[in-house]
């Protein structure tokens, strides 16, 4: 196997110490790490597609990280919250599924109905000041899945974004490769 020699700053020591206690322990795992990493992010740049995060998990403290691009999107809102389902092709060619979904705010006990009444239309300006209301709030979260098909697609996706898909996804060009 060939030599390579690597000058390296006495600043960046520590750097190279904890990339080598992350990958492995040696120095030639961390840099192939870091470098297998640059190309496919790059060759992925080139083919188009871009670094996507998407935050999961209950008060979406999680993240998620790919290289992809969006095909498409659908929100809903109601008096209680958000709910958005985002679409996406990875770099691999498989299909990524982000759903999140706001805080949501809903009225419970015995005067629940006259809350949820008073939270709508013009009333929802005035609000209720009563003082016996209850609310319950259930944190913001968001789910992440990955398929292969497109046919697996149709349980994750609203109705609407999935036939949106299909027919994006069926007309894509084929990319033609120019020698000139």
């Amino acid at each position: 196997m060939p030599n390579k020699t690597i000058y390296v700053a006495d600043d960046d020591l520590p750097l190279l110490q904890r990339a080598q206690e992350l990958t492995g322990g040696t120095l030639s795992a961390a840099i192939v790490t870091a470098l297998r990493r640059l190309v496919d992010m790059e060759e992925a740049k080139r083919a188009g597609f871009e670094e996507i995060t998407v935050k999961v998990g209950p008060g979406r403290a999680g993240a998620k990280r790919f290289l992809g691009t969006a095909l498409g999107e659908w929100n809903s809102s109601t008096e209680s919250g958000t709910e958005t389902y985002s679409l996406f092709r990875t770099s691999k060619g498989r299909f990524a599924v982000h759903h999140s979904q706001s805080e949501l705010y809903v009225p419970v006990g015995p005067n629940a109905e006259r809350s949820k009444r008073w939270s709508t239309g013009w009333r929802g300006w005035l609000g209720d000041w009563s003082p016996d209301q209850a609310w319950m709030r259930t944190p913001a979260h968001a789910t992440f899945e990955v398929v292969d098909t497109i046919e697996e697609l149709e349980p994750l996706l609203p109705a609407e974004l999935y036939a949106v898909a299909l027919q994006t996804i069926r007309d894509e060009p084929d990319v033609e490769d120019l020698d000139i």
